[in-house]
């Protein structure tokens, strides 16, 4: 056979190894190609951005020179400081404190909201200073504020915005927000008609709501008369509203409707499902008037301060789960050797006023159990007005 007829034989044969030997070559070659690229990229990387909300974005350049004007850019001022009476604490769900309202009113002036970052101990706050990790230091002592040292800009603005007439004028402004009117309602009678075996305008609502949580509707009407005093349009100053004092944020949580708040029967079924939830999270307390006392406490003072209370408790050697002896705790909360105890997570607390929230209802509720007949529908006159002059009752 001539051998140019033998070449045009394999011919074929030999094309496809050829072109699938290449096509292997294009796919090493472009497999080379994003080693290469990506090596590149490690090589040009800059340096992550940590923003002051604490987003990483890799596409920013760092800026080293970050002050006051990103700061007003970025719409947040960042401040830390560490729990307490003249620092920060969280009061019925409105954050207070003399250094805190001071920063407030500096980040009203910037334009910005204010974030706060609650550090454990001095020695934390210290580095959070050096390491630039945020933009304001309030230390312990009252008008002790201090601008991060590497934005002389702010720096700058602080220390022409501050005045000493400040601290007087926030702690006005915080005694009037803790004082007796820090909600604003009409007040009614603690009983509408004795005689009648009729609490208040909504004993139905009571009836029906509270045998979800298995309460005695009566201990539900007293601790309705210590929220609002039956007042259904009552609001408080961080926002609670309705006879139950609803905050909006946990109407969301709830799937109330804002709107409603104000609406009798809406406002007591969401209060119920609050409690029902209060109710699990201290099922280990197995005792259901004891659970009740804790469930009290926790709806006036939030169910973390209490939980620290009962950590100390059991620290000291007594029972976490007997209200007497927490209550001692939580009043302790109010002062820096507890609330500044590593085992306390939520810090400092205005337990006096949980004490006696609880105390209050309780003996209301002692009073409201001689009502033997209740009342299955609505008094068909209005709410009448407590007589203030001879003093009865407290609210």
């Amino acid at each position: 056979m001539h051998p140019r007829i033998k070449i045009s034989i394999f011919a074929p044969i030999l094309d496809i190894i050829y072109c699938r030997l290449m096509l292997n070559v294009n796919k090493y070659a472009a497999l080379v190609a994003v080693v290469l690229l990506l090596v590149s990229c490690f090589e040009k990387k800059q340096e992550p951005l940590v923003a002051p909300w604490g987003v990483i974005d890799d596409t920013v350049t760092v800026a080293e020179d970050f002050d006051l004007h990103d700061i007003q850019t970025s719409g947040e001022l960042i401040m830390a400081t560490v729990t307490g009476p003249e620092t920060y604490y969280d009061y019925h769900g409105k954050s207070l404190g003399t250094q805190y309202l001071l920063c407030q009113r500096f980040a009203d002036s910037l334009g910005c909201r204010l974030r706060v970052d609650v550090c454990r101990d001095s020695i934390e706050l210290v580095h959070k200073l050096d390491s630039c990790e945020a933009d304001l230091i309030a230390w312990p002592t009252p008008g002790h504020i201090e601008a991060d040292r590497s934005k002389p800009d702010l720096v700058a603005e602080l220390k022409s915005w501050y005045h000493p007439s400040f601290i007087d004028d926030v702690k006005k402004e915080e005694t009037a927000l803790l004082t007796t009117k820090k909600v604003r309602r009409r007040i009614f009678a603690p009983m509408l008609d004795a005689k009648g075996g009729i609490i208040s305008h909504y004993d139905q609502y009571f009836m029906t709501y509270s045998r979800d949580i298995r309460w005695d509707w009566r201990l539900m009407a007293a601790q309705c008369y210590q929220e609002s005093t039956f007042d259904p349009k009552a609001v408080s100053f961080a926002g609670a509203k309705g006879l139950m004092q609803i905050m909006p944020g946990t109407a969301d949580h709830l799937g109330v409707a804002r709107s409603k708040l104000y609406e009798p029967e809406a406002n007591i079924a969401a209060a119920a499902k609050y409690i029902g939830e209060l109710q699990h999270t201290f099922s280990d307390i197995r005792d259901q008037y004891e659970r009740t006392n804790f469930v009290l406490a926790s709806y006036n003072g939030g169910a973390h301060h209490i939980r620290d209370a009962m950590a100390l408790a059991k620290r000291d050697g007594k029972n976490p789960h007997r209200w007497s002896d927490v209550s001692a705790y939580v009043l302790k909360l109010a002062t820096p050797k507890y609330y500044n105890d590593p085992i306390v997570k939520y810090g400092y607390m205005r337990g006096s006023e949980t004490v006696d929230y609880v105390n209050r209802i309780r003996q209301r509720h002692a009073s409201y159990q001689g009502v033997k007949s209740p009342h299955m529908g609505f008094h068909p006159s209005q709410p009448r007005k407590a007589d203030q002059r001879k003093k009865k009752y407290d609210i």
